[in-house]
């Protein structure tokens, strides 16, 4: 650690020779009491910029993390990452990009970890209810990811370097064109590791024995990530066409090719030359839209296309040094999506919404290594094709300056079924315009139907399930106060509480594998606070935190499925009670050192909540810091920085059996023209 600090020092040292200091000029800080009328009554949570473009190694997985209070699940370093609001499941978090829904048809959920924070240019939590507004099936709430205009003026190209422990290498470039009706830009990130990190392993003893093979003491051995390697390609192309006179043409197309190997458990005692256990995803999302802009109204229209392969293959070498196929699994989805909307203002005081959606979604699964060992030409799985229709209408009322309402409607069909009407009202109101102190609350019903795999998964689908469904309620208020140059503080605290019916779980059966039922009433409630500060400490220092909390009880209030079910009044699996995090930035000059933290309380391995075995995992908290310099010169900026993550070197478990890494470095160079 101490040879990488001298390093990053060197090579800022070094670059400040090159450049004179500049004074960076403090960022004006307004504070408006009134929200916009999109947001009467949302509980909402926007992400900085800077955090999502703190350093090209991260993740939206990471990011979340570090800057909110939701649950991030993750099953090790560049593995599947979910996340969770609210004590819920990640299949109830819906998230879109750029209007178009992101969740897997045949999961459910979203895999984070796959969603480079770099190709993310604005992102927002909508908490509960508010996710209603956006999209339907949010029983805990939903993440809204987009990008935007490169802005540029000419030509610009910039690229990062980082190299990072356990032989990490992380490369971004970027191109942009840009005038004043065009904006043209190309991303690009590769990623790749061999990921071997160290680890020490809980749940393994060794023996140590005296000469007379006495055994005399034991302890926990050292081991490395086996088999966890992995190399990740994203391209994003954008273009913008902006005619000038109120419309703006758009084209986002976005390709993934990912080849990851699946890490071997804490438990696992085979050599990782006996085991092939690997994950592929080729992926494309494309976007074509036209937005339509007059002085009190707004027409939008998009149309979409994703394409998604992903082969699981898992190969078992049989004791004759040949390796066997076990599992041969191959996924394809082909989803047509298009989407129109509309605003319209009638003077300050209304403003009314239309919203209509359709994601067509083609999918088969099915396992080949099983069909060839039968001798059939045919699929074991499933081949089906399923719309999902949305639409939504709004009515948003500021009767007088210091208050709102709002109503939304939404209906939505999946398949052949209907959902009743989906409503959501809204009211919030300025309680004193000296604090800019707002009360806001709101309330609405929610409903998600079963995924592809719940419904036809072979073997196990369930093709009975019921919908799940869920009342929620919140309440909150917030505040922000500051003085333009000087300070900007501002906060909130809410209170939220939600029923959800028919909860869906995958159970063992009889029969030797899981199927999903409706077994579950689920109570989950709880508070969430937030706050920010930003402080100008002298013309030259600067001073940023923002922190987060969140008390989340998810308790199931459903009927034992048997006499011996322990699990009726107990916290959900893997669901923290508590979760926290902070994120501080110091600035001078051209330099900005980062610390960030975060907290998960311990976790639930089991329904019944019991801590025998492995039935919890412990406590854990983060610390990561990065110290980071940009030298401003005549026509390029250069920039190095480097980060330490898990500075403490905390053991801990996101996932049970599923190590992660300990203390770990990163060095990041970059160039922008």
């Amino acid at each position: 650690m101490r040879r990488l600090c001298y390093i990053v020092v060197a090579l800022c040292l070094a670059f400040s020779a090159m450049a004179e200091e500049r004074t960076v000029a403090i960022r004006e800080i307004t504070v408006v009491g009134r929200r916009p009328m999109k947001e009467i009554g949302t509980q909402q949570t926007k992400l900085d910029s800077v955090a999502l473009k703190e350093n090209i190694s991260l993740s939206m997985a990471d990011v979340l993390a570090f800057n909110s209070s939701i649950f991030v699940k993750s099953f090790g370093r560049a593995t599947l990452s979910t996340v969770a609001f609210r004590g819920t499941s990640p299949s109830h978090t819906q998230v879109s990009w750029n209007g178009m829904k992101l969740n897997n048809p045949m999961l459910g959920m979203t895999d984070f970890s796959t969603i480079p924070s770099y190709f993310i240019d604005d992102a927002s939590l909508l908490h509960g209810t508010s996710s209603v507004g956006e999209t339907g099936g949010g029983l805990g709430g939903a993440v809204k990811l987009s990008t935007q205009p490169a802005n540029a003026q000419g030509f610009g190209v910039q690229f990062i370097q980082g190299v990072g422990s356990f032989k990490s290498f992380d490369e971004f470039l970027r191109l942009t064109y840009g005038n004043d009706h065009w904006q043209v830009s190309t991303r690009a990130v590769y990623s790749s590791s061999p990921n071997d990190y160290k680890y020490l392993n809980h749940d393994k003893k060794e023996n140590v024995y005296d000469e007379n093979m006495n055994i005399i003491d034991q302890y926990y051995p050292v081991e490395r990530n086996r088999s966890g390697s992995y190399k990740d390609l994203h391209i994003l192309q954008e273009v913008y066409y902006n005619t000038g006179k109120g419309d703006r043409l758009g084209l986002n197309a976005w390709y993934i090719n990912s080849n990851r190997e699946l890490a071997m458990l804490t438990v696992d005692h085979g050599a990782d030359t006996d085991f092939d256990n690997r994950q592929r995803e080729q992926t494309f999302r494309g976007i074509l839209s036209w937005d339509h802009l007059r002085k009190n109204w707004k027409v939008a229209a998009k149309a979409g296309y994703i394409y998604t392969w992903m082969a699981y293959d898992y190969k078992r070498d049989l004791g004759n040094g040949v390796m066997a196929h076990m599992t041969r699994s191959r996924s394809t989805i082909n989803t047509l999506y298009g989407q129109a909307e509309g605003e319209y203002y009638i003077g300050n005081k209304w403003l009314f919404t239309a919203n209509l959606s359709l994601h067509q979604h083609f999918v088969e699964s099915r396992d080949k290594n099983i069909v060839l060992q039968q001798g059939g030409n045919g699929i074991l799985g499933y081949r089906k094709a399923r719309p999902e229709l949305s639409g939504s209408i709004s009515a948003k009322w500021r009767p007088i300056e210091r208050l709102g309402l709002s109503v939304v409607l939404r209906e939505e069909m999946f398949g052949k079924e209907w959902t009743p009407i989906i409503p959501a009202f809204f009211i919030d109101g300025v309680l004193s315009e000296r604090g800019n102190i707002v009360a806001k609350a709101s309330v609405s019903r929610n409903f998600r139907f079963p995924t592809l795999n719940d419904l036809y998964f072979l073997p196990g689908g369930n093709p009975d399930l019921k919908r799940e469904s869920g009342w929620t309620y919140d309440a909150g208020l917030s505040f922000a106060v500051g003085k333009s140059g000087v300070y900007s503080l501002s906060g909130s605290a809410n209170w939220f509480e939600s029923f959800v019916k028919d909860w869906i779980i995958w159970l063992p059966t009889t029969k030797g594998f899981f199927s999903p039922a409706n077994i579950k009433d689920v109570h989950a409630y709880g508070v969430e606070l937030q706050a920010d500060l930003d402080v100008a400490l002298t013309k030259e220092w600067q001073l940023g935190l923002d922190g987060s909390f969140s008390w989340t009880p998810s308790i199931n209030e459903g009927e034992p499925r048997t006499p011996a079910d322990k699990s009726v009044g107990k916290q959900l699996p893997y669901v923290p009670e508590f979760s926290s995090s902070v994120t501080g930035r110091l600035s001078w000059r051209r330099w900005a050192f980062t610390y960030k933290w975060c907290y998960y309380s311990e976790r639930y391995t089991m329904s019944s909540n019991d801590i025998s075995l492995s039935g919890k995992l412990p406590p854990y908290f983060m610390s990561n810091i990065s110290l980071e310099k940009t030298i401003p010169l005549k026509h390029i900026e250069l920039s190095a920085k480097g980060v330490i993550n898990n500075l403490f070197n905390e053991q801990y478990l996101s996932v049970l059996s599923r190590p992660m890494p300990g203390i770990n470095f990163q060095i990041f160079l970059g160039i922008k023209f």
